[in-house]
């Protein structure tokens, strides 16, 4: 039973990961052709288009958010010890137990205050203020933007699990995809 809860949040683990590269490659191609076009527009027309700016903003953000996920899926974050010898395995064990200890300090608040704001009240939360606001030349609500923060925490959770259940340093499709 355990074991096939292991194998279950690892596949998981590997499925977001594919979701967060392919939300990172689009990203990056929407940011790079948003900035080719307001340089164009700018040295070709002098006049870029005011959208341009905004687009490359918010891709910029799910592309940063997205690949801080496989940053951490791969094992890229800062590590203490690298393949430590049997002996210091224990040791090895408690670094990996303060980093998860970190990981969750740092990102449960800002999951909590993605959905409740100030007194816990749902009205003030991060999520929900975004919702009523839009973007100023896109016509979107940023929420659009906004919803990168929470779905960051949650596939980094995700993958912090996943380690927890076996799911070996640098695995992943891609990891397997550069090897073969």
């Amino acid at each position: 039973m355990t074991r096939t809860l292991g194998r279950a949040v690892i596949a998981a683990s590997d499925g977001l990961d594919r979701m967060a590269r392919a939300l990172t490659v689009t990203f990056l191609c929407v940011l790079v052709v948003a900035v080719m076009i307001q340089v164009v527009a700018r040295y070709a027309f002098s006049s870029p288009p005011a959208w341009t700016e905004e687009l490359a903003r918010y891709a910029m953000i799910w592309a940063g958010l997205m690949g801080a996920t496989m940053s951490f899926k791969r094992r890229f974050d800062p590590a203490m010890f690298q393949n430590p010898r049997p002996r210091l395995a224990a040791l090895a064990v408690g670094a990996a137990v303060m980093q998860s200890v970190v990981v969750l300090v740092y990102l449960l608040p800002i999951l909590w205050h993605s959905v409740y704001g100030p007194g816990m009240n749902f009205e003030r939360g991060f999520l929900l203020r975004h919702a009523r606001m839009t973007a100023s030349t896109l016509d979107l609500p940023t929420l659009a933007v906004a919803i990168a923060v929470p779905l960051m925490v949650v596939v980094i959770l995700v993958h912090l699990a996943a380690r927890w259940c076996g799911d070996p340093a640098g695995s992943g499709e891609s990891a397997h995809d550069a090897d073969g």
